[in-house]
């Protein structure tokens, strides 16, 4: 479970980028937090890991107070998925998967051994292992970074923006890919994103933000799109676009799935 309680950021300079936010990620749960930039999304999550102190209030992972964690601990404690993958140039792909579980004291015959299944559990052959992150696409990297995150088996992951290097076919693999882990896992994963659909697809709660931080509205994907709260969600949404509204038509005895521009979208399994 990470909570956080009431907590705010002002920088030195006087930019405020979190007012005041509270909320609960329950365990085991994908929370997508969303939002245009200026929202706070990166800024909160990085409070889960002390890359970032909050000026007011806290954070609590597991019913502990992050602040009381050492930083290097705490760090090597969860996993961390960035935009680019976040991946050492100069080590091959197996040593940057075994990483974190080297510092942590595990020997490096075993690590490198761990690494190797990691990566088929994110679906990259082994022998990938022996390339450097400079031969992948950028696909193949999310995975590597993703396996990295995986490598000390963390309760919480972190993942910021981890899809939006990659064109559209490999992200919604991507975003698949990272269900299935978590059905698997059952990691507590904070997801942030300023794209609604991934958020939709991938998260089982929503959180969509504002400048500051503020909470819009919050709740599971159903929720938000049939109780949209105001005009502003609806935008952020898109509730009115063509592809959010749907009607059933019968053709030739099979009822069709028509989206707001009359556009065949799918077929109503019986």
């Amino acid at each position: 479970m990470i909570q956080f309680r009431d907590v705010g950021k002002t920088y030195p300079d006087g930019t405020v980028a979190v007012h005041s936010f509270s909320y609960t990620a329950d365990e085991g749960k994908i929370v997508a937090l969303v939002g245009a930039s200026g929202s706070g999304k990166t800024t909160l999550l990085r409070m889960v890991n002390r890359m970032v102190e909050p000026s007011r209030g806290s954070v609590w992972v597991d019913g502990e107070d992050v602040s009381t964690v050492d930083r290097v601990a705490l760090r090597r404690s969860i996993g961390y998925v960035l935009q680019a993958g976040g991946l050492l140039p100069h080590r091959t792909v197996i040593d940057n998967v075994a990483t974190v579980p080297m510092l942590l004291g595990v020997p490096r015959r075993q690590a490198r051994m761990a690494a190797g299944e990691l990566l088929e559990r994110v679906g990259l052959d082994q022998t990938m292992g022996r390339r450097y992150p400079s031969q992948l696409s950028g696909g193949q990297q999310q995975r590597v970074g993703v396996a990295r995150a995986l490598a000390a088996n963390p309760k919480v992951m972190l993942m910021d923006e981890p899809f939006g290097a990659v064109d559209p076919i490999v992200r919604r693999e991507l975003q698949d890919e990272l269900k299935r882990l978590q059905s698997d896992l059952g990691k507590t994963i904070i997801l942030v994103t300023h794209d609604i659909d991934e958020a939709f697809h991938v998260g089982h709660e929503v959180v969509l933000l504002r400048e500051g931080g503020e909470i819009v509205q919050s709740g599971v994907p159903e929720e938000i799109l049939a109780h949209p709260r105001n005009q502003y969600v609806r935008d952020f949404i898109g509730a009115d676009r063509a592809e959010r509204n749907f009607s059933i038509r019968t053709i030739d005895g099979r009822q069709i799935v028509i989206d707001g521009d009359g556009r065949p979208a799918g077929l109503l399994n019986p």
